[in-house]
């Protein structure tokens, strides 16, 4: 049910991706990290070139690897604060990574979509992670990006760059693994460590830069659904977090 009301329009980039997710698990762990997604950048310069003037504008097109993923982060980072006082009439969802730079946002599969883009212009691969544990309404995106010759989680929503204590990225299937092996936060975005809870179940789909022309990026708003879930968590989900129109109900 949750997905099928989705906000986001059908046929639209954000539904595909969806649909294409494949779940991490100890079956598909090794395929998925091994070869569900191609190393090869193919990315064309000047092909997308407003992506490329916010990557030069907050310095991602220089220094080491490490510093280009925050300063990836700290750009979503941006456009969270840039939506931070627009009211449920005003929400937008999907578009092209443009349209979601320039709008502002901070609906966590905008800011993943432009993360995984970004990474991939600035030479780095990466692809679109779907969370998920069992509490109600809490599905999540975030993104893996590729670095140090491993996958690692990356967090643009709420600015976390999950690493080891000793700074090697750490992948989501270690994450939901391995939990006390993750050091949230060494990017120094975010010190706290709460959105480990998240990743109770993980998805991975590959979203490449270089196939913009094969997906719709119709914008869409809220529906009556995602409404009241929105309505129900401004006022601090009064008699607990639950499903609402009967998800779980077998």
């Amino acid at each position: 049910m949750v997905y099928a009301n989705d906000c986001h329009a059908p046929g639209s980039v954000d539904r595909v991706l969806l649909e294409r997710m494949v779940r991490i698990c100890p079956e598909t762990a090794s395929y998925l990290y091994r070869d569900y997604t191609s190393l090869a950048i193919t990315y064309t310069t000047s092909r997308r070139p407003e992506l490329e003037r916010h990557l030069r504008s907050i310095g991602a097109d220089r220094g080491s690897i490490e510093e280009k993923v925050n300063a990836i982060v700290g750009l979503c980072r941006g456009l969270t604060e840039t939506a931070a006082n627009r009211t449920e009439d005003d929400l937008l969802f999907g578009g092209t990574e443009e349209e979601v730079i320039q709008r502002g946002s901070d609906w966590c599969t905008d800011l993943a979509r432009v993360a995984c883009v970004l990474a991939q212009v600035a030479g780095l691969p990466s692809r679109i992670v779907f969370l998920a544990n069992t509490s109600a309404y809490s599905g999540h995106a975030i993104v893996e990006i590729h670095r140090n010759s491993v996958w690692g989680a990356v967090d643009p929503t709420n600015t976390i760059v999950y690493q080891r204590s000793d700074g090697m990225p750490v992948s989501t299937w270690e994450i939901i693994s391995e939990p006390p092996l993750v050091d949230a936060g060494r990017s120094g975005l975010d010190p706290s460590g709460e959105w480990t809870g998240q990743f109770r179940a993980a998805a991975l789909s590959n979203y490449r830069v270089s196939d913009v022309e094969t997906y719709d990026y119709t914008v869409s708003s809220i529906n009556a659904y995602y409404r009241s879930i929105l309505s129900m968590a401004s006022r601090g989900w009064p008699g607990g977090l639950r499903w609402l129109h009967g998800e779980d109900d077998s």
